[in-house]
């Protein structure tokens, strides 16, 4: 390697310091963002995190649906018609008329006692509420993960581009200088033809980490609902996380949505036994009615009638074919299942906490061997160009230690990223990526709110948001 090489590291140098920045100066146009604005768009803006809240907002009438039973059902009639009337009288004589007969009447019916069947529905809808509320709480931790994997994805990828973008130059350069050597005679067409080869693979490196960017970024933006912009350094979220394995064992087993919301779904299928049970038992109702009706009378005797009544029911169910205690035995296999699910889930939860555990060691082991990797790859590079200049490296040297310093700086770029989705898997594995945890700047969606507006409610055909 001769004098000419040594310009071409200074030259090259320096365009790397202008093209960084030129980087700055063009990102000082576009607006700032960082991890926690993105998340706070994506709880709000999210259409899987917003189908998820309607679909709770649908759960919460079970309820109301099922205090109704409580409550008496009122039924109005009215009927009107023509008839026309011929009778024979004693005597041979014959009347006739044209009546118009009309009815109204008001039927209350209340239920008293139907074998606790309305309670149990009551209790079994608040369950599946509860089931609900976690559900979207799993959905939330999952939609914020996906905003904190896609950020970190595309600041990997952008840093990847630039840092291809650079080794191009490099080797455009290195390229270009060899063949002015071979042109003057100090170098053979072998140095030509591996600078040649180095510059069509660091080429199609760039083409491959451009359409990882565009890819990225269209994730980035289906996730978060805007496209990236000028995106800040974020740092891992080890200040929420537990310290041992253990501890984070246990808070899963208190805090992860998955596990809890399948617990309310087996205490959901313990009450649907006590549901089905209910028709084994007598079931004890009144009845009121108030009714009157003119012009029905076809004998020509009576022009109106007023009547009213209460009356009492009771039902006692003596055999129904054996559909009763099928479906006492069918919810006694449904709550096994359920139950199953539950352990399944459980066993789930306590395996995702530990992959997410031995990952996020993992990738502070792997980020201090990258950055020490880069270290030396960057002090290797400096001895192997000052070799080259003393005559003592070739062209090839050159190009391989340069070849090691990216694939050292690249690992770097994957090891920073993995470190920081690693925290956050960690953090959702245990339950606690959710935006009250994160301490995000954004109104809170309360699912409260919205069941105690429609809990009590008797009628009305609104539909709150629950805001």
């Amino acid at each position: 390697m001769g004098l000419g090489d040594g310009r071409l590291f200074a030259r090259f140098g320096m365009r790397a310091c202008v093209a960084v920045l030129l980087a700055a100066a063009t990102a000082g146009s576009v607006r700032a963002e960082n991890l926690s604005d993105v998340l706070v768009r994506t709880y709000q803006s999210n259409p899987l995190l917003n189908a998820e809240r309607a679909k709770l907002r649908a759960t919460d009438e079970s309820v109301p649906q099922a205090l109704s039973a409580y409550r008496p059902q009122v039924t109005a009639g009215l009927s009107a018609g023509l008839i026309a009337v011929r009778n024979l009288l004693p005597g041979g004589d014959r009347e006739s008329a044209t009546l118009k007969p009309w009815q109204i009447g008001l039927q209350v019916n209340q239920t008293l006692f139907n074998g606790m069947k309305t309670s149990n529905t009551v209790r079994q809808a608040e369950a599946q509420v509860k089931s609900g509320r976690e559900s979207l709480r799993n959905v939330e931790q999952s939609v914020m993960l996906d905003a904190v994997t896609a950020y970190m994805t595309v600041m990997g990828n952008q840093s990847l581009v630039e840092a291809q973008r650079l080794n191009v130059t490099f080797l455009r350069e290195t390229l270009s200088t060899t063949r002015r050597r071979y042109d003057a005679g100090d170098v053979t067409p072998t140095d030509v033809a591996q600078s040649e080869a180095r510059l069509s693979r660091g080429t199609a490196d760039l083409n491959a980490a451009e359409v990882n960017l565009a890819v990225s970024q269209a994730t980035y933006q289906q996730v978060t609902g805007a496209p990236p912009g000028r995106l800040t350094a974020a740092e891992p979220i080890d200040r929420l996380l537990p310290r041992t394995r253990e501890d984070a064992l246990a808070s899963a087993r208190r805090a992860n949505p998955a596990v809890l919301g399948a617990t309310y779904d087996t205490d959901a299928a313990q009450l649907a036994i006590s549901i089905a049970e209910a028709a084994l038992y007598p079931t004890l109702g009144v009845q009121g009615n108030v009714f009157r009706s003119s012009q029905t009378d076809t004998t020509l005797g009576t022009t109106r009638s007023d009547q009213a009544s209460v009356v009492g029911t009771l039902n006692v169910p003596v055999y129904d074919g054996g559909m009763a205690a099928s479906q006492v035995r069918q919810a006694k296999e449904t709550l096994a299942q359920t139950r199953a699910m539950l352990d399944r889930v459980r066993s789930q939860g306590d395996t995702a906490v530990v992959a997410a555990w031995v990952t996020h060691e993992g990738a502070k082991i792997s980020l201090a061997a990258a950055e020490s990797e880069v270290k030396a790859a960057n002090l290797a590079l400096s001895g192997v160009q000052k070799e080259a200049l003393a005559g003592q490296r070739t062209t090839l040297d050159v190009l391989n230690s340069q070849q090691d310093l990216m694939t050292a700086r690249a690992r770097l770029i994957n090891a920073q990223r993995d470190r920081v989705v690693a925290s956050y898997t960690l953090l959702a594995a245990v339950g606690g990526l959710d935006h009250g945890r994160l301490a995000l700047k954004t109104p809170s969606y309360e699912p409260d709110a919205h069941y105690h507006q429609v809990r009590d409610a008797w009628g009305g055909l609104r539909t709150p948001s629950g805001q």
